[in-house]
C-alpha cells in the first residue's frame, strides 16, 4: 500500500469531485460481500465514492477504516457522509498520479 502525498490527494479529490457514489453503506454496515464488490469496482475504476446512509449506526471513520483495510485502497477523503477511495488498478490503469 502506497501512501499518497498531499499533492496526489488533491489531484484525486479534484478527479472524484464529479463522481456519484456507487456504493452505499446502510444500517447493516460493511460486510465481506460489499468489500469484494468495492474491490472489483476499484480494479475497474481506480477512484470511487461510497456514501454512508443516515441509518448507518457505525462511526464513519470506522467504516472508512474497514473499507481501506478490506480492499487495500487508500482513503483519499472522508467528507460528510461520503468516502473517496483510490486503488491503483492492475489491468485498467487510467489515472496517472502527479
Amino acid at each position: 500500500m502506497i501512501m499518497l502525498t498531499g499533492k496526489q490527494k488533491r489531484f484525486l479529490r479534484s478527479k472524484a469531485h464529479h463522481l456519484t457514489p456507487i456504493f452505499q453503506v446502510g444500517k447493516s454496515g460493511v460486510n465481506e460481500n460489499m468489500i469484494q464488490q468495492i474491490d472489483d469496482a476499484l480494479e475497474k475504476r481506480e477512484l470511487i465514492k461510497v456514501s454512508i446512509l443516515q441509518n448507518c449506526f457505525e462511526d464513519k471513520d470506522e467504516i472508512a477504516h474497514q473499507l481501506t483495510d478490506g480492499t487495500g485502497a487508500e482513503l483519499v477523503q472522508l467528507i460528510g457522509h461520503t468516502i473517496v477511495l483510490y486503488k491503483e488498478s492492475k489491468e485498467h490503469k487510467t489515472i496517472e498520479l502527479p
